[in-house]
């Protein structure tokens, strides 16, 4: 049996209008902002206000992230503010003489109020990792690195990147006659000297020698 010419023309906007019926919804795109500020304690609850502005947001997390119970740690040393990196989703909220509600889903640092909101050189940074016991610090851009030891000049190096498994990171470097690695994970660091909170666990080996410490995505980073 053959169908006629028009009886099929008729048929395929049936089939087109059970595709769109079939399709499976989108979910919208949760909309993620990474800001950096002052987390303040008050009436027990944690207000956060970003640099440079005058802006309050309650901070709402459920505990997954582990911003409230890192910064009520801090807030009982003594320390009366903190400056926090973050990223996370803005709401609305109702309460009176509040801005909204900021809600984490990843913390880069939380630490002692220090002069973080003024680092003129965080949006170039793209890696920034320290130690104690030695001192020793390291800034990466993506024009290079500046390693940074007690008792010795300045050093600025090229550097190769690798990225390795689980979001690590490797960064070494061939100058100068001497070799330097930094290895950096994905894990939870405390400075065991300003009780900071990072949220990279870093390795420095400079010529074998082997020096532990954290580190942080600095703003020109977002992973």
């Amino acid at each position: 049996m053959r169908f006629s010419r028009p009886f099929c023309f008729a048929v395929l906007p049936l089939l087109a209008s059970c595709q769109v019926f079939t399709d499976k919804p989108v979910e919208p795109k949760v909309e993620l902002t990474r800001m950096q500020g002052e987390l303040n304690l008050s009436a027990g609850q944690l207000l956060f206000q970003p640099c440079h502005e005058q802006r309050q947001f309650i901070l709402k997390e459920d505990g997954a992230v582990g911003l409230s119970s890192d910064a009520n740690s801090l807030f009982a040393d003594g320390h009366n503010t903190l400056y926090v990196d973050m990223r996370g989703q803005l709401q609305a909220n109702a309460q009176a003489g509040i801005d909204g509600q900021f809600v984490p889903s990843q913390v880069y640092r939380v630490q002692p109020k220090g002069h973080a909101c003024t680092d003129i050189n965080f949006a170039r940074t793209v890696l920034r990792a320290n130690g104690h016991e030695p001192d020793w610090d390291i800034a990466v851009s993506n024009q290079g690195m500046i390693l940074n030891r007690v008792g010795q000049e300045p050093q600025a190096l090229p550097y190769l990147e690798e990225q390795l498994p689980e979001g690590r990171l490797s960064l070494s470097s061939e100058a100068n006659g001497q070799r330097v690695e930094l290895w950096v994970a994905r894990q939870r660091c405390v400075d065991n000297m300003s009780g900071a909170v990072q949220h990279l666990s870093a390795e420095l080996r400079v010529n074998g020698e082997v020096l532990r410490g954290c580190a942080f995505l600095g703003g020109a980073r977002n992973d």
